[in-house]
């Protein structure tokens, strides 16, 4: 489900990738709808990098992306699969084991948009 990002999202797009200036795409010159993928696809320098970032942001914004991944929001689909696995671990440590299996059945579920 594609959405506009609202200004909480921009806020935690800019913690994850502070060096993120504008909100398009470099391949599809399409609006961001999301914000693992392009911290995944377009920040991040590899996998443990985006987990390094993913570490930064606060337990309410981690909590805050996990409801917009179970609801439907938040594409993963285009998250490669050991990044989305870094993000799963954290989401288990972080906020148990339970949101993470719920996670991983959005991140199964899910696939990259055409």
């Amino acid at each position: 489900m594609a959405r506009l990002l609202s200004e909480t999202d921009i806020g935690i797009l800019k913690t994850v990738a502070p060096e993120c200036e504008g909100y398009l795409c470099s391949g599809s010159g399409m609006a961001y709808r999301s914000i693992l993928p392009p911290l995944a696809n377009h920040y991040a320098k590899d996998a443990q990098d985006f987990l390094r970032r993913i570490k930064l942001l606060s337990r309410y914004d981690l909590e805050y992306l996990v409801r917009l991944i179970l609801s439907g929001e938040e594409s993963l689909g285009c998250v490669p699969f050991e990044y989305i696995e870094l993000f799963i671990e954290n989401v288990s440590e972080r906020l148990g084991e339970e949101m993470a299996a719920q996670v991983r059945n959005s991140y199964n579920n899910s696939e990259c948009p055409d």
